[in-house]
């Protein structure tokens, strides 16, 4: 089986466009990551497309930028839906199908909160009726019981926004580039105890798109210079317990994901040189942070303490700023959690540049629930 490499990837700065399309907005990232590796529509073979909000975006994006008659598959998969069209392509070349790929995300959205809508005549369960099942009661509770089990602070919690924010101030396709001192975040308007408005992600318009390439194909037209190999690629979902509650739910497949990705790739946790991982809401980084072994079970809190997950600490987690604040696009945010590693181990990134970087993991979790995990390496 071939080795999969990262030959071009790029995304849009993160924002609202309202006189834009979806499938204007992934045709601009698609048309970036070509043109970022010298690669033209007419050499990709096939083409993997993330978006949950509307259908054939793959198809529809190919209208804009070259019909050539390729397989188009379209995925969604909640939060992770980028990162499973990227794993697609992996799959495909990894399989030998293809040696030229190009995989999207991109997403439109709504200002505000994402509520779960009624399927057909499927009744809303109790804990949709009374609220508990958005997405911020969701964290609020993990949250709550992290702290109940291992006395995580609420100030602990906050400051992973005024981390993620501080990184954003380095990186010109966040959303929001402004520093959010620990006062501010804790007395901005409560969400959902403890996460306040500011240590939620923002619900933005976006799209990322990369080029992947077979180890031969690579060699062959002289892109091995700024490649960066896909060492593992892992997708989980959820696994069966008789109490299947949401934090155990967000907790576990992260864990079988991580654990697949670290023995595909041969190494464990204190091998990264940097993270870029799911930061929907502040308590889910600090949870996550021990789902991937970045420290041991219940020192969540300490880490963010101790300045290790900042640009300069030991294992810096969301360079970009994260979902909190570069913004979270559903369809686009795994792919561009990709295009943020592959930078730095390009050494590409400027200001927030991760110094000698060689290896790093992107992380995303679509409740629902689907986890995907990659680890890249600098060639």
């Amino acid at each position: 089986m071939s080795d999969v490499y990262v030959v071009g990837i790029d995304m849009i700065r993160f924002g609202r466009y309202p006189d834009r399309t979806v499938v204007q907005l992934a045709a601009d990232a698609a048309l970036l990551a070509l043109d970022d590796c010298g690669v033209a529509i007419g050499d990709v073979q096939a083409l993997y497309s993330g978006n949950i909000g509307e259908t054939m975006t793959g198809q529809r994006t190919l209208q804009l930028i070259g019909q050539t008659g390729i397989l188009v598959v379209n995925c969604t998969n909640a939060c992770a839906t980028g990162a499973t069209a990227f794993r697609e392509g992996w799959t495909a070349i990894k399989a030998g199908l293809y040696d030229i790929v190009l995989c999207i995300g991109v997403e439109k959205m709504q200002p505000g909160m994402i509520v779960k809508k009624k399927v057909g005549n499927e009744p809303l369960p109790a804990e949709g009726l009374i609220g508990s099942e958005t997405m911020p009661a969701v964290f609020a509770m993990v949250g709550m019981e992290h702290s109940r089990k291992y006395g995580t602070t609420p100030e602990q919690f906050a400051r992973v926004s005024v981390k993620n924010h501080h990184h954003s101030t380095f990186n010109p396709k966040a959303m929001y580039q402004k520093e959010t001192p620990l006062e501010e975040v804790m007395n901005a308007e409560m969400i959902a105890y403890p996460n306040t408005k500011l240590m939620c992600s923002v619900n933005v318009d976006g799209a990322a798109a990369a080029v992947l390439m077979s180890a031969k194909k690579a060699r062959e037209l002289g892109l091995e210079k700024r490649a960066v190999k896909v060492r593992a690629s892992a997708l989980a979902s959820d696994a069966w317990s008789e109490r299947n509650l949401v934090m155990q739910d967000i907790n576990t497949v992260t864990r079988l994901a991580a654990k697949a990705a670290y023995e595909m790739a041969g190494i464990g946790p204190d091998e990264l040189d940097l993270v870029e991982l799911h930061d929907c809401f502040a308590t889910a980084e600090i949870l996550h942070y021990e789902n991937l072994g970045l420290c041991a079970e219940g020192e969540g809190g300490r880490l963010i303490d101790s300045g290790e997950t900042a640009i300069g600490g030991r294992i810096p987690v969301n360079a970009s700023g994260g979902l909190l604040s570069k913004g979270h696009p559903l369809g686009a945010t795994g792919i561009a959690n990709i295009y943020e590693v592959v930078t730095h181990l390009r050494g590409e990134a400027g200001q927030r540049q991760v110094q000698g970087a060689r290896i790093g993991l992107t992380h995303v979790v679509g409740l629902g629930s689907a986890c995907a995990v990659h680890i890249l390496e600098k060639v």
